[in-house]
């Protein structure tokens, strides 16, 4: 048996009907040259028959079902887990378009997993115009975690296109390094170790977690005057309402030298660039409907605070808040602005030891998880307007079975309150944008994805001009 740590068991207190809290990952392969009719049925065919399947695949919640959410919530093996349910094969009607991929994966995630089986599925889908098909794969947020589900997904994959026979992700052996955030406690000694260790280092870190709260609300007394961007300062949205269970999912996709060159000649991060097209796109997206709020809508931003070498499930984030500049007419004003903000929100994370990130990701997330578990969510003022996150991938072209991987989107979850999640993710030269948003809240969401595009064009055009 392996408990959870507070902060997995999280996502399992705020799941529901309309708020499914599973994240996701959608590929795109190339077949390979000269691959038969058969190649992704006898793939499928592969998967289903790997050989033991390995950790966190082989998890489900200890009790079954809705018992799975006591206060101390754990994983059991699931001793008859079942290939033919977990994964599952499907097509679009040739030649399929990207929109139309799009349309079955907002279906896809639209519906919640079995909490009766472990916590994941795994679609191939063919007949993607191109001579392409699609991986769609969907695990419960309380698993994992942006940065670990790229990484357990990267672990199948190999720079050589000559290699065949590869397992399928459920097959590969864990690394036997693995973070503190996805270990069990396996005896009551065990616990009690950890407990006493979780108390020593709350107690030490009580003077610093108190000057990170106080920093926070001095900044939200005096946010007309602060640069750090605080909880509970963003103005209600449409961004923020209640939401359905229906999904909607839109990509993109932009050129890594692009967004290098723009960060280059304005001394800004990727980050800073991310969030200044998105700002830009959310502020032409609300001026249309006629609801872009007078006060800058904020941004969630999670941080990654896993080492690099940590090849280990569960989640290892922290959270920092910062402006979107969504008041500023200007393009490069806002790019300013957002620099500000990020800046001084980097430094208020960086001035906390790393021994007590955990609480402090905790507090800062607590009126979060309250807000939906209490069921305020959407009908109060947010704790940010939308999460915008930038996941690191693979620098280099991968293949399975042969097949290149020509894009990774990253899919995530919506909550009440925050019917958009704006995740990107790098890859061999490229950052692959997904949209997630509620299909009812938000209608023609699709136009973020378009209006991103042409952000990048014009504040790549400014820049340009400038110089």
């Amino acid at each position: 048996m392996k408990r959870m740590s507070v902060l997995d068991s999280s996502w399992l207190k705020v799941e529901s009907e309309d708020t499914p809290m599973h994240v996701g990952t959608m590929q795109i392969f190339s077949l390979p040259e000269g691959a038969p009719e058969t190649f992704l049925r006898d793939m499928v065919e592969r998967m289903k028959n790997a050989g033991e399947i390995q950790a966190p695949w082989k998890y489900k919640l200890f009790s079954g079902s809705r018992l799975g959410r006591s206060l101390v919530p754990a994983w059991v093996e699931d001793q008859d887990l079942d290939l033919d349910y977990h994964v599952r094969h499907s097509a679009l009607p040739k030649p399929g378009s990207e929109r139309e991929l799009g349309v079955l994966v907002s279906r896809l995630h639209s519906h919640p997993l079995d909490f009766d089986r472990p916590l994941w599925e795994c679609h191939i889908i063919e007949g993607l115009e191109g001579n392409r098909f699609a991986l769609y794969t969907k695990m419960h947020h309380s698993m994992i975690d942006g940065i670990s589900g790229v990484r357990l997904m990267q672990k199948i994959l190999t720079t050589d296109p000559a290699r065949t026979n590869m397992p399928p992700p459920w097959a590969v052996e864990p690394s036997q390094r693995r973070s503190q955030a996805g270990q069990g406690v396996t005896s009551v000694q065990g616990a009690f170790e950890q407990a006493v260790e979780a108390l020593r280092i709350q107690a030490g870190s009580t003077p610093q977690l108190a000057a990170a709260v106080g920093r926070l609300a001095s900044a939200a007394w005096r946010r007309k005057d602060s640069k750090l961007t605080a909880p509970f300062v963003g103005p209600q949205s449409i961004l923020n309402n209640r939401i359905t269970g229906q999904r909607r999912f839109a990509t993109q996709l932009y050129e890594f030298d692009r967004l290098k060159t723009i960060c280059r000649r304005t001394d800004a991060s990727l980050n800073d660039v991310v969030l200044q097209i998105c700002g830009t796109a959310l502020r032409r997206f609300l001026l249309e409907q006629d609801a872009l709020p007078e006060e800058p809508l904020t941004a969630g931003i999670p941080v990654n605070v896993r080492p690099a070498d940590d090849e280990g499930t569960g989640t290892a984030i922290s959270f920092m808040i910062a402006s979107l500049a969504t008041d500023e007419p200007d393009a490069m004003a806002r790019l300013e602005q957002i620099k500000e903000s990020t800046q001084k929100a980097k430094e208020h994370l960086q001035s906390l030891p790393r021994q007590v990130l955990n609480q402090y990701t905790m507090m800062l997330m607590s009126p979060y998880i309250l807000q939906l578990v209490s069921g305020l969510g959407g009908r109060m003022r947010p704790v940010f307007n939308v999460t915008i996150s930038n996941v690191p991938g693979p620098s280099e072209p991968l293949y399975y079975e042969g097949a290149r991987m020509e894009a990774m989107y990253p899919v995530s979850l919506v909550t009440h309150g925050g019917a958009l999640n704006i995740t990107c993710l790098s890859y061999a030269g490229s950052l692959n944008f997904g949209y997630t948003g509620c299909r009812d809240t938000l209608p023609s969401m699709q136009r973020l994805a378009v209006y991103t595009g042409e952000a990048l064009d014009e504040l790549e055009a400014r820049v340009t001009a400038r110089d």
